[in-house]
């Protein structure tokens, strides 16, 4: 296997700016190997999101490359993020990522806590907040802890980081991309890696291992890098 795996970015169907087959083009052309699309949603649109997303997937082994249907759960209140993890997964959710208490949006308190409690859940995004209880649970659940690349929320990676490397919790780093210029390349994952402070073993866990994991959990098959 070769090329960047990229677990967290939006279409159209929520904030970003293109269609999820002209994302799954833009990124192939870059050199990707597998992207998860994973929109915002609550209870109001996940069933309506997560289909669509699912029709320009499927079309991605046309380009040669893995593409799959994913949310990112956001603004949700803690308590119903159960809810509605398990209808994203109901609907076709290959990838369920919970969108953290970062440092630039009025996110819950709790809302960490409730993501790395949950089943179901793959990727907590950039939860500026994280509190080494938070990771450990993370850790033991497995739900991986996303370091971002995504301006604002990038504020407090270097906090994650720290946090994630006292208690050992698994992490990944995506774009949070809207638009296509926003993706990370290989050079760009590694300097925002990097940048978070985490060590050499970690960075390469992030960057080569922990993606593979997620995919893995998916259903992607006979991965090999």
């Amino acid at each position: 296997m070769g090329g960047r795996v990229d677990l967290h970015c939006h279409s159209l169907f929520s904030d970003g700016a293109l269609l999820p087959i002209e994302l799954i083009r833009r990124v192939k052309v870059m050199g990707f190997f597998a992207v998860a699309i994973t929109d915002h949603v609550s209870r109001s649109n996940v069933n309506d999101v997560v289909p669509k997303l699912i029709q320009d997937c499927e079309l991605a082994k046309d380009y040669g490359i893995i593409a799959l249907p994913g949310v990112e759960v956001t603004h949700v209140p803690p308590n119903a993020i159960p809810e509605v993890v398990r209808s994203a997964r109901s609907a076709g959710a290959r990838v369920v990522v919970v969108h953290g208490e970062t440092v630039t949006e009025p996110v819950a308190k709790g809302t960490n806590l409730a993501a790395v409690m949950t089943p179901g859940v793959d990727i907590l995004a950039h939860p500026g907040f994280l509190t080494e209880e938070e990771a450990l649970l993370a850790k033991k659940n497995g739900v991986f802890i996303e370091i971002s690349g995504r301006p604002g929320h990038a504020y407090a990676n270097g906090h994650v980081a720290r946090v994630c490397e006292r208690v050992g919790a698994f992490c990944v780093v995506d774009s949070d991309a809207h638009e296509p210029g926003d993706f990370l390349d290989d050079a760009g994952a590694l300097m925002v890696a990097e940048a978070s402070g985490l060590p050499e073993s970690m960075v390469r866990d992030a960057l080569d291992v922990n993606p593979l994991k997620v995919l893995e959990r998916a259903g992607v098959r006979n991965l090999s890098k």
